[in-house]
C-alpha cells in the first residue's frame, strides 16, 4: 500500500527541476503527474538521492528494485515505461494496453515531451 505522504507532489517537482536532460525531465514529470508511485516510501528511498546539494533521481538504482517495491501490476508497467524513457529497462511499448486511461494520458504527454513536442493535442479523436 502506498504511504499517504504530503510531500509526494513537491518531490515530483523537485525531481523535474533537477533533471539534467530531456529524458530525465520527461520521466520525472510523468512520475510527478502519476503521484501514487512517489507516495511509496520504498520507491522514494530507492529513487531519490541528494547530489551536489539537490534532490535528484537515481534511475539505475530503481531499475534493480522494481519487483521489490510492493507495486501492483499496473504501477510496475507504468514505472517500466518511465524507466524506458530514460534508456534503461526493457518493457515493450505494447504494455500500454495494461494502463488505465489516466496513466495512459500521462504516458502520452510524457512521450510528446520526450520527443520535444508538447504542441500536439491529445484528445479522443480516432
Amino acid at each position: 500500500m502506498p504511504d499517504a505522504d504530503e510531500d509526494a507532489p513537491e518531490l515530483g517537482e523537485l525531481l523535474v527541476r533537477s533533471a539534467g536532460n530531456r529524458r530525465d525531465r520527461a520521466a520525472a514529470q510523468a512520475l510527478a503527474e502519476e503521484k501514487t508511485l512517489l507516495a511509496h516510501h520504498a520507491l522514494r528511498a530507492t529513487l531519490v538521492v541528494k547530489q551536489d546539494g539537490r534532490m535528484t533521481a537515481a534511475w539505475e538504482r530503481l531499475m534493480g528494485r522494481v519487483y521489490t517495491l510492493g507495486l501492483d501490476d499496473e504501477q510496475r508497467v507504468f514505472l517500466g515505461l518511465v524507466l524506458s524513457m530514460v534508456g534503461i529497462g526493457g518493457i515493450p511499448l505494447s504494455a500500454v494496453e495494461r494502463l488505465d486511461e489516466r496513466r495512459l494520458l500521462i504516458m502520452q504527454r510524457a512521450i510528446l515531451r520526450l520527443a520535444g513536442n508538447d504542441r500536439i493535442a491529445i484528445g479522443t479523436r480516432m
